[in-house]
């Protein structure tokens, strides 16, 4: 399992590379509109920033343009990039076409259908939006559980989206998600429990360690 985070705040992405523990940064068009930075400078401070994979969602809509832009991101990018590639007919075409040369990841799947077709484009990651699935369809952990279920035996793994509480991003694991990416406020908030805190407020009220 892999811990991302799904921003594009370059100051976020400071502090949460200091975590140890998460593995890469995943953006969008809206993310990146709310960096202050253009999203080119963006792209390359956050690529300084984290050593793992960093996610560009192509905005093209043409078979043609798609791939123009899938170059040109991979190689302002470089070997860390994924890029998201939405699911669409048009997006699966262009798919099969870049995941050849460059990592890729199928993004917006909201039946278990299009996670089959992202397989079969080789396609590294099947992108659900967990929250908003369950907005829009009613139950967005079925969703997951039926891609994985379909995904079974490929090599193409399911990256959870629109993940918006520690809860829901445990529910989605247990549904069969391979990785989480999170919002910062989300990655902040699971490190915490108040229970947690009490119980080592009495281990060191009442005991002794060796600087302490």
């Amino acid at each position: 399992m892999v811990l991302y985070l799904d921003s594009a705040i370059v100051t976020e992405a400071r502090v949460a590379s200091k975590f140890g523990w998460i593995s890469g940064v995943t953006t969008n068009p809206t993310l990146l509109a709310k960096s202050d930075l253009s999203p080119e400078a963006t792209l390359k401070e956050l690529s300084e920033i984290i050593s793992g994979e960093l996610y560009y969602q192509l905005t093209a809509t043409s078979f043609d343009e798609m791939i123009a832009e899938g170059k040109a991101a991979s190689k302002l990018i470089g070997h860390k990039i994924v890029l998201k590639i939405p699911a669409t007919a048009t997006g699966f075409q262009a798919t099969s076409h870049l995941s050849k040369n460059i990592d890729c990841s199928v993004t917006g799947i909201y039946h278990p259908a299009q996670a089959l077709v992202a397989a079969e484009t080789g396609a590294k990651y099947a992108i659900a939006y967990v929250n908003r699935a369950t907005r829009l369809l009613g139950d967005g952990l079925k969703l997951v559980r039926e891609m994985a279920k379909v995904l079974e035996g490929s090599s193409t793994e399911i990256l959870a989206a629109s993940v918006k509480s520690p809860d829901e991003a445990t529910e989605t694991l247990l549904a069969g998600a391979h990785h989480l990416t999170l919002p910062f406020s989300v990655l902040q908030t699971i490190t915490t429990h108040e229970l947690s805190e009490q119980t080592f407020k009495e281990f060191n009220e009442k005991g002794r360690g060796i600087m302490y």
